[in-house]
């Protein structure tokens, strides 16, 4: 195990090479000038000119290639020409709101569409099953900015349940920064008012941004669970006489778990990169909105950047899908 771990330790920094020198080619062959993007459409030639000079923008694509790999292996990341910031501190700053985003669309998910299967797999073709597929599939092919109109429009707009866009009401102060997750610095600080405003702020991007996931864990619990539930050792214990329901938790979750398990890594990973339309419509400053706003000012560095987290998070999350097949089946081993 321990050598599987090191071997996918160090396929990574393959991985996350592969996935910035592609970031950097299409960055090259984009038509487009940052530097006249950076300095608007005002700036003189001469001025432009100077800006490249400075930034090694002028330098042929072999040397600026050299150049962004030797900072990248001391953790330099560039600066971004956007916001003139290290770019090391502007994902630092960004990224704890996605992933406080993701984690609480992923809650929701997980929290209706793992009981939404397993009950439409027990149930199956009866009323309940019918009404479960149903809403999984409203789900999965429901729009995201659709949806997001909708909800804010609904539960906003018209009935004043739940408030607007942004993290925070424009009164309330955010606590001291610990961990750049506002619900968690808030509990921290022990101000309960800001957290549950942090809350309700959450609730309406959290629930449009797991919708799809939720209808999505919903059809493969439900599809895992009837092919487990139709195993011999499945009807062995229902002979045995053990209680439907401990079948059922016990024997039959556990075994169709390893499946699910597949594509909640690779939902988590989707939630946490691919979060731009409901940052962008909730004014949710997370990585989505960052990334959005770079590409637009043609902030080469700022991309090449969010693209590194990306496929870094992508690898994290896929090793610890692996290191979890392990715990989940004793079958399973890495040599």
């Amino acid at each position: 195990m321990l050598a599987f771990l090191l071997r996918r330790l160090g396929s990574l920094v393959f991985v996350v090479w592969g996935v910035g020198f592609a970031a950097f080619f299409i960055s090259q062959v984009v038509p487009a000038d940052p530097a006249a993007a950076a300095l608007g459409n005002n700036a003189r030639p001469a001025q432009v000119a100077a800006y490249r000079e400075k930034r090694g923008l002028d330098k042929p694509a072999w040397k600026q290639y050299l150049i962004y790999m030797k900072a990248l292996v001391t953790g330099d990341l560039g600066r971004s020409l956007r916001t003139q910031r290290p770019i090391l501190n502007d994902l630092r700053d960004f990224f704890p709101a996605t992933f406080e985003l993701t984690l609480a669309a992923m809650l929701f998910a997980l929290a209706l569409g793992i009981p939404a299967g397993i009950l439409a797999a027990v149930q199956q073709d009866r009323p309940l099953d019918l009404g479960v597929r149903a809403l999984a599939l409203v789900g999965g092919a429901t729009p995201v900015y659709w949806l997001a109109i909708l909800m804010l429009q609904l539960f906003h707009a018209k009935l004043g349940w739940l408030p607007g866009p942004g993290r925070l009401d424009a009164y309330l102060l955010a606590p001291h920064r610990v961990t750049g997750i506002l619900t968690l610095d808030a509990f921290l600080a022990q101000d309960w008012e800001v957290l549950v405003d942090a809350l309700r702020h959450l609730l309406l991007p959290a629930v449009v941004l797991g919708a799809f996931s939720m209808a999505l864990v919903a059809r493969m619990v439900r599809s895992a669970m009837l092919e487990t539930l139709s195993q011999d050792f499945v009807r062995t214990a229902t002979a045995k006489g053990l209680p439907g329901r401990k079948v059922v938790m016990k024997h039959a979750l556990r075994n169709a778990a390893l499946p699910v398990l597949t594509v909640l890594g690779s939902l988590l990973g989707s939630l946490l990169t691919g979060a731009v339309l409901t940052e962008t419509i909730f004014s949710w400053p997370g990585l989505g909105s960052y990334a959005t706003a770079s590409a637009t000012a043609l902030d080469f560095p700022a991309v090449m950047g969010v693209t590194l987290v990306a496929g870094l998070a992508y690898s994290l999350i896929n090793l610890l899908v692996d290191v979890l097949y392990v715990v989940l089946d004793p079958r399973v081993s890495y040599v």
